[in-house]
């Protein structure tokens, strides 16, 4: 953890520590705004992310168990930025299917596979955290403690972050279970409701990690909405003024800080994370040249440092 002198620092000098991506890279709808509609050979989405930002959630790991030869291949991609992190997703199987009675050696299988699938990330040193996500409906119990604690026993090697959405799980009892397990528990922007996370709670771990989803409360709510309707939704500037402001109390607090942007559809994650960016660091910042067709308010504080258009 930070020492005393570092806590003591100020914001501007916090805000160097602070990581900041979007949650995926494979959308069709950020064709023509996040990439170029005509690619160049050789194109690659990780790798023009990788010119913006400096980190990056694999959410791909959620819905399919990862392969290592895939991420021996983004290792490669981003091989010219020694600063770059990703930050993996753990799969579905452990936080949304239901448990069975020969779930024990099942999961001892899938951890492993898991694990197979992001060794070149952590040989690399490029792994920062595994990201254990729960939905709304995962509250505070015995049961649920008791699958946390298996969870982190099949990956205790790993730096775990968990994200739970129901407010149960922010009492101190339940901090102090968490705790007790090892996790870092993320920090999330969501459209308010009385069961969601509060806006701060004490850290739990090392790894400060917040995540936006956007406030499309007419959406997140509705039965029917789908995926990108659910995340249709792009920060103004005084929310993301909040953030950043977040954003420094959480790397104050914590050895590393991460703000992910989730709210993915047609590109605005990486709109916002562009313009976070500027509001964390004070300078203009370089950004796709279709993104900024895309949002004309970007052009005010990013930068053409001659690579943002391909050809």
């Amino acid at each position: 953890m930070r020492t005393a002198h570092d806590t003591a620092r100020s914001p501007r000098e916090h805000a160097a520590h602070i990581r900041v991506g979007p949650a995926g890279w494979s959308y069709p709808d950020w064709e023509g705004r996040v990439y170029p509609a005509h690619k160049p050979h050789g194109f690659h989405a990780l790798a023009h992310l990788a010119r913006f930002f400096d980190c990056i959630e694999v959410n791909s790991s959620f819905y399919a168990m990862p392969r290592r030869e895939h991420a021996a291949r983004w290792v490669e991609l981003v091989a010219d930025k020694p600063a770059f992190r990703f930050q993996v997703k753990l799969n579905r199987e452990f936080t949304h299917v239901p448990e069975t009675p020969d779930d024990l050696s099942a999961w001892e299988q899938r951890a492993h596979e898991f694990k197979t699938g992001i060794e070149p990330l952590v040989r690399a040193k490029k792994l920062s955290a595994v990201l254990v996500q729960f939905p709304v409906s995962f509250l505070h119990g015995k049961s649920e403690v008791r699958r946390l604690g298996r969870i982190h026993a099949l990956f205790a090697e790993l730096p775990l972050v968990l994200e739970v959405r129901h407010e149960s799980w922010f009492t101190p009892p339940a901090l102090a279970t968490l705790r007790g397990l090892s996790y870092s528990l993320a920090y999330v922007d969501l459209p308010p409701a009385w069961n969601h996370p509060p806006a701060w709670h004490a850290p739990t771990g090392p790894l400060g990690y917040l995540r936006l989803h956007g406030r499309n409360t007419a959406n997140w709510f509705r039965h029917e909405a789908e995926r990108d309707d659910k995340y249709d939704y792009l920060y103004d500037r005084a929310e993301l003024a909040g953030l950043a402001e977040k954003a420094r109390r959480i790397a104050s607090e914590h050895d590393e800080a991460i703000v992910i942007t989730n709210n993915h559809f047609a590109g605005q994650a990486v709109a916002n994370g562009i313009e976070l960016l500027f509001l964390l660091t004070g300078a203009a910042v370089s950004a796709p040249a279709e993104l900024v067709d895309a949002y004309p308010h970007l052009a005010a504080f990013t930068r053409d440092d001659g690579q943002r258009r391909l050809f």
